[in-house]
């Protein structure tokens, strides 16, 4: 159990660092040591663990840039899951970010062990810099077959069905956002099991990810993860 709290922990890191970064001027602080701290909970409103996002480098070519910033996970006792930087890039009025660059990193991190033969394909998730209620995001993959002794392991996660829904007033433990609503459909498979959910996030200009809400496939909320403090 305490395993699954952590695997689940990490991915809504990795999730999440896909979520932050949605514009240069609009969706995302681009300040070097910035830093963004989010708390993650269980449907019961206990917490499970925390997600803390630093930049760390911040570099300028014109209209693009290239992001970099550390992402910091913490289980609910505050011990180390996982830890790496990352970077981001704009490229005309668009972002990409690159899950094949650290996945294999942040998938074995917590278990200390390393895998040989990875191979990583999918595409780069892509955010427009720009967002208005009804627009529809492009869906994005990740697939990642690997060896770990003598086993062969695959796993595959795909969001899809990304809408921004509605312009919103949401209060947290951070403080009062206006933020876009974006809804999204998310299915993985991990070595034969497979798991489907839908999810929301709520993104405001200057900031990024304020929120985010976990349902299962009857719509019953399992997790939702919170900006707690922002120290810029």
């Amino acid at each position: 159990m305490i395993k699954r709290k952590k695997e689940l922990l990490l991915i809504t890191a990795i999730l999440l660092s896909g979520l932050l970064v949605k514009a240069q001027d609009i969706f995302f602080p681009t300040k070097e040591g910035t830093v963004l701290t989010y708390k993650t909970y269980d449907k019961k409103d206990k917490e499970t663990g925390t997600i803390r996002y630093t930049i760390t480098n911040v570099a300028k070519d014109g209209e693009n840039m290239d992001i970099t910033y550390l992402i910091e996970t913490e289980d609910s006792k505050n011990e180390p899951i996982f830890k790496e930087e990352i970077t981001i890039q704009k490229k005309g009025d668009r972002l990409y970010i690159d899950m094949s660059k650290f996945l294999n990193k942040a998938v074995f991190a917590q278990a200390g062990e390393k895998a040989a033969n990875i191979e990583i394909t999918g595409n780069d998730m892509e955010i427009p810099t720009n967002l208005s209620p009804g627009d529809v995001l492009p869906d994005s993959n990740v697939d990642m077959a690997l060896k770990m002794g003598f086993v062969n392991i695959k796993m595959s996660a795909n969001v899809t069905d990304r809408k921004v829904e509605t312009l919103e007033n949401i209060t947290v433990k951070a403080g009062k956002f206006d933020a876009y609503k974006v809804s999204s459909k998310v299915t993985a498979n991990a070595m034969g099991m497979k798991t489907s959910s839908t999810s929301a996030e709520w993104l405001a200009k200057g900031i990024g990810m304020i929120k985010t809400e976990e349902y299962d496939k009857n719509g019953n909320m399992n997790s939702y993860t919170e900006l707690i403090s922002i120290n810029k």
